[in-house]
């Protein structure tokens, strides 16, 4: 800890505030609260869950604690994660819990519990218990020694209690502008929904085909495409060409790349990671040419990952520069010269809820759907002019831009909030969160009272081992 304390503070280590995992007796029929590590919390000011048990199921060999306690996990990564909670509510007042978290229980009175709950949650004890942790890769500790010595700087009784209900004040503004900006991801994709919907059903350009026709186009009933639209099956318009099997033991580091279902991201971009990426001798884009993929061809997955994927029909345009192939489960689309089809409109048309409609009625007698290209041949579908086919596509792209950019400021909006929390623990423990009041007694004076009390207080005697030499 660096830098002048404010008036009427001092410095301690947690050790001087809180005694670390004490024990406690109950009756074993007490009802308790029981609380393994996924249920605490990471948000400073939510509640912690817990179960019901008889405290004699859970008083041996779990961490115990009551209510007025501290507890956050000394664990990686749940305590980079910030799992820590003020224990309040349990049953009977008392708990116990995973053996991976620390129990910090106040002194006395005048220190604030929730003043160290905010210690325990601030970005450099968080920083520094990381660096000092011990063990084995993967089950490395914060160490009993790191959370005792650890400095901390010490408001006067008072200032701690207002310093409390201050962070609870601003942290719970802060939850609330989480939680509207939260909100706003799945509002901008039913946004994206409604604009596809609206593009596929006429109704995105039908102001468009008024002032070409100089007058409102009669619409072929409700829920029917414009008249001027020809309904067809899709096999009229493109062929669907299934992908191959190419033989695993073929695959290497280098060369074609061959797409995959994996490859077929949800955002409509074909994404190659180091785990997803296989290719193929060049010397097999020789006698595949059915299924060579060029850049701006359009590629679906012809079957699902899980239950209740989107991977069935999910569409992607390929935008490499060299050729790849396509594997099986798939199909690219093969355009004719003269297909009346514009390939950005079908692109926005498989993505739509119209076209997902479709893929949900699909059944192919197997609990993991599949789609069959002669089912895809089959399918009915609205095709506009080709004119109107490329405005759409144009104001479909224009909408999607200002959704995407809105994205991105919610992104930057996201990660400024989740800053917020930590600027606002930083300026409480440098003094800046609330006035000082010279009427306060001052934090050395509490140091010192808690020091005599722990000096006057009974050792505890220390158990006979039964059985010891």
């Amino acid at each position: 800890m660096s830098g002048e304390l404010p008036s009427g503070w001092a410095e301690a280590r947690i050790g001087d505030l809180a005694e670390l995992n004490p024990k406690q007796a109950f009756d074993d029929d007490t009802m308790a609260g029981f609380v393994p590590m996924s249920h605490a919390p990471t948000n400073f000011r939510d509640k912690l869950r817990f179960d019901e048990r008889p405290w004699g199921e859970i008083k041996k060999a779990y961490t115990n604690f009551k209510d007025g306690d501290v507890i956050f996990a000394k664990v990686t990564p749940c305590f980079e994660n910030g799992k820590a909670a003020f224990v309040d509510g349990l049953p009977s007042g008392i708990g116990a819990g995973s053996s991976e978290f620390f129990v910090l229980r106040p002194s006395c009175g005048e220190v604030s519990a929730k003043y160290l709950l905010a210690l325990v949650k601030s970005h450099d004890f968080l920083r520094e218990g990381a660096e000092n942790m011990t063990g084995a890769v993967g089950l490395r500790r914060v160490p009993k020694q790191f959370v005792e010595n650890y400095p901390v700087p010490v408001p006067p009784a008072g200032e701690q209690t207002r310093i409390a209900a201050k962070l609870d004040e601003l942290l719970a503004q802060v939850d609330t502008l989480k939680a509207r900006i939260d909100g706003i991801p799945a509002l901008l994709k039913r946004f994206r929904q409604s604009v596809l919907a609206a593009a596929v059903s006429g109704r995105l350009t039908e102001e468009w085909r008024m002032c070409r026709e100089g007058k409102r186009e009669g619409e072929g009933g409700a829920g029917s495409p414009p008249r001027s639209w020809v309904v067809t099956k899709l096999d009229q318009c493109v062929q669907a060409q299934n992908g191959k099997a190419f033989p695993s033991a073929d695959y290497r580091e280098t060369g074609v790349r061959l797409i995959r279902p994996g490859n077929l991201h949800v955002s409509g971009h074909i994404v190659w990671t180091e785990s997803n990426t296989v290719c193929l001798d060049e010397a097999y884009l020789e006698g595949n040419d059915r299924y060579v993929v060029r850049a701006g061809d359009i590629v679906m997955n012809l079957t699902a990952q899980s239950l209740k994927d989107d991977f069935l029909g999910r569409v992607c345009v390929y935008a490499g520069d060299a050729p790849a192939l396509l594997n099986q489960r798939q199909c690219v689309f093969v355009f004719e010269d003269d297909a009346p089809l514009v390939k950005g409109y079908l692109f926005w048309y498989f993505r739509s809820p119209q076209f997902r409609a479709f893929v949900e009625t699909l059944d192919s007698g197997s609990l993991i759907k599949h789609m069959y290209t002669k089912q895809l041949s089959g399918h009915e579908i609205a095709v506009p002019p080709i004119e109107e086919q490329t405005e759409i596509v144009r104001r479909v792209e224009q909408l999607f831009a200002f959704a995407d950019q809105l994205e991105a400021k919610v992104n930057e909006a996201k990660t400024r909030i989740d800053r917020l929390t930590q600027s606002i623990l930083a300026k409480a423990f440098r003094g800046e969160l609330v006035p000082q009041d010279p009427n306060d007694e001052p934090a050395s004076v509490l140091l010192e009272r808690i020091k005599a009390q722990r000096a006057s207080a009974p050792k505890a005697k220390r158990k006979r081992r039964v059985g010891a030499d």
